[in-house]
């Protein structure tokens, strides 16, 4: 039970003890409400870089499940590794009881050299987070102090990204995922619903790909490090292929459609953010994971918001007024869950099949 220091930019610290790896570590601080789902947070992608604070306060109960892989994924995951840089909760629990634990999540962030901090007054530290913005911060071990990293100046996509493609089933719609930091069970929503998915690297150049429908994934960091992927997005525009974008996917077809992003203050990180369907005047509950939004008012007469906040306002998805493209900041293939959305990817098949059928035509 060594203690440890959690240091904010403004100087605000916080005395913890350590568990997961023994080490010091920087990035951005942000926080997640959710009351379950940890191990599918260590490993989502759009993490990347980031200081997690779980307000939750007991985590570790259920330890962390095996590595069995369906659809040449980890099933339990959403991603091959932990994504954060370091986790920041109230109360570690030591002792774990799950029919699917196969290890304590201590041993899982040591087997990552992810380090962790607990005895944090998790409560007053997002109260911070909430009042001042997400900040810098950095967990110091052992008075090994390291400098403040800020994640949001590098390419975070780039490192998260696959390298080469991959295919995933053999159904019978052919989507193309740009792969930008892509969760897993985002794969497994669109295998569900007989496809056969191409994913490729967020670079991509795929204006000679054949394809049914276009997916942009989710991932972390600034959208306009991706300016590669706007431009390819850009001239996908001018043909009529159905597009789905999630998250980061969201921001980066704002951006290709002439829109603008910003740096949201604290972001929206959490399981139970309302939004509301624009045409259909529906509120859904749903889980969110991202620190930029579109601007709502600087979308083009071409398109239209699809879903608002309802906390705040912000832009939440768009819509093409003609053609089928639109886009969710939200993500509704959220594990574990709310699920609300889900009915998104069906959507998405259905314009995939009725623009089959209007090309047979």
């Amino acid at each position: 039970m060594k203690k440890i220091k959690l240091i904010l930019e403004d100087g605000t610290e916080f005395i913890g003890f350590s568990f997961g790896a023994k080490k010091s570590t920087a990035g951005e601080v942000v926080f997640n409400t959710a009351m379950t789902g940890y191990p599918e947070s260590l490993t989502d992608p759009s993490y990347k870089g980031q200081i997690l604070v779980s307000t939750y306060p007991l985590i570790g109960n259920y330890g962390v499940p095996g590595k069995d892989k369906e659809d040449n994924m980890l099933k339990f995951y959403e991603s091959d590794k932990i994504q954060i840089s370091g986790l920041v909760i109230s109360d570690y629990s030591k002792e774990y009881n799950h029919w699917n634990a196969q290890k304590s999540l201590h041993d899982w962030m040591v087997e990552h050299n992810i380090p962790g901090i607990y005895g944090v007054d998790t409560r007053a530290l997002t109260k911070i987070l909430r009042e001042k913005g997400s900040m810098l911060g950095k967990i110091i071990f052992e008075n090994n102090d390291v400098d403040f990293y800020n994640p949001n100046l590098k390419n975070l996509v780039a490192e998260v990204s696959i390298k080469e493609k991959q295919i995933y089933g053999n159904g019978k719609y052919k989507i193309l995922l740009i792969d930008c930091g892509v969760k897993n069970n985002i794969i497994r929503n669109l295998l569900k619903r007989d496809t056969t998915v191409i994913r490729v690297p967020w670079d991509y150049d795929f204006s000679k790909e054949e394809y049914d429908g276009l997916f942009i994934s989710n991932g972390p960091g600034n959208p306009e490090k991706c300016a590669i992927t706007v431009k390819h997005i850009k001239t996908a525009y001018n043909n009529d292929e159905p597009m789905f974008g999630i998250c980061l996917g969201n921001q980066l077809m704002a951006l290709a459609s002439g829109a603008e992003t910003y740096k949201l203050k604290y972001g929206h990180r959490s399981h139970n953010q309302p939004v509301l369907h624009v045409n259909t005047n529906k509120a859904y509950i749903t889980s969110q994971n991202h620190g930029f939004a579109v601007k709502n008012n600087s979308l083009k007469s071409d398109w239209e918001p699809l879903f608002i906040n309802l906390n705040d306002k912000t832009n939440e998805g768009f819509i093409h007024k003609t053609k089928p493209f639109f886009s969710t900041q939200f993500h509704p293939e959220a594990s574990g869950g709310p699920t609300d959305t889900d009915f998104l990817f069906e959507d998405f098949i259905e314009l995939i099949k009725k623009s089959k059928k209007n090309q047979v035509e």
